[in-house]
């Protein structure tokens, strides 16, 4: 009986090593104090067992993509890189959007219903193109021109509070050969690894470490955001990060949930960052918002952050 226990586990064990293939090509996982957010297309939707725990936004969204003329993506700066040129346009015009900045790229989700008002908003100055299987397709504006609605000057939006843990976080790449290698370790810290995050002082925009995780499988692409204390209990060996080897400080975005519906929420955080030359990563999820920018420059971004309403104001 020992023997064939033996025999089993390696089968299992070899079976691990090589996780069956999926067909869902878009897959991003955050965990904030709060909850987890998943992101999937409907081919991992498909996947997911139904569950009453489960929370599912309304509307179905579309992923955008920036990439420059050669086909490279827009990389380094994050948001504030396509805060004027993408993000604060959609906002003219009342489109919702949710932000996934990963270490290779942005992606820029707007809801399926909206892509009138997208396509017609960017396309003066930007070439648009639709996947069509597996092919870029190009987009011609008049395609879609029916109904579109001219831009409205709506109320301004909220101002909505932030607060900066102290957490210094890693913005992280792998190679998907060497993902099996750290699968127990990311289930563990993703799941069974938490510690209470204290409270903030009454006041206080600085507030203790706060529990967040972040990993997206995407095309092939891997993406992690962790804090520098979490980084130490993967292999240093497979996690790969810029030369420069910065570490982050986050912005969190929202007092309470912030919901789908209202407009312009990245667009202030991402518009007054960019005008102000600072990079960040920006990373939506179901409740809040979450800017990363370089740790040393975190006084400055929250100072930044704090006079926006004066900017915002009717």
């Amino acid at each position: 009986l020992g023997e064939e226990t033996s025999a089993w586990r390696r089968r299992v064990l070899l079976n691990a090593s090589r996780p069956p293939p999926t067909r869902c090509k878009f897959f991003s996982l955050t965990e904030t104090p709060e909850d987890y957010t998943l992101m999937v297309d409907d081919e991992g939707f498909k996947e997911l067992p139904p569950s009453e725990f489960l929370q599912v936004a309304e509307a179905t969204w579309l992923v955008l993509n920036v990439s420059s003329s050669s086909g490279a993506a827009v990389q380094a700066a994050g948001v504030t890189k396509i805060a004027r040129s993408v993000i604060a346009p959609l906002a003219e015009h009342h489109v919702s959007v949710l932000m996934l900045s990963t270490y290779q790229t942005d992606f820029i989700l707007v809801r399926e219903q909206d892509l009138s008002v997208v396509i017609h908003t960017l396309a003066q100055e930007f070439a648009i193109y639709r996947e069509v299987g597996g092919e870029a397709v190009p987009v011609v504006r008049d395609d879609s021109s029916n109904g579109f609605p001219r831009a409205q000057h709506g109320p301004s939006p909220t101002v909505h509070p932030i607060q900066s843990p102290q957490n210094r976080f890693c913005v992280l790449t792998l190679d998907p050969e060497t993902l099996p290698a750290i699968a127990i370790t990311l289930i563990d810290v993703l799941f069974y690894s938490h510690s209470t995050p204290k409270e903030p002082a009454s006041g206080s925009l600085e507030s203790s470490s706060i529990p967040f995780f972040a990993f997206s499988l995407i095309e092939g692409y891997i993406s992690i955001v962790m804090d520098a204390e979490t980084q130490k209990k993967f292999p240093s060996d497979l996690l790969l990060t810029s030369s420069s080897g910065e570490l982050w400080r986050m912005v969190r975005i929202g007092g309470q949930p912030l919901g789908f519906d209202e407009c312009g929420i990245v667009a202030q955080i991402a518009g007054p960052l960019a005008a102000a030359d600072i990079s960040a990563y920006y990373i939506s999820t179901f409740n809040f918002d979450h800017a990363l920018v370089p740790e040393d420059g975190i006084s400055n971004v929250i100072e930044v952050l704090q006079r926006r309403q004066e900017g915002l104001a009717p």
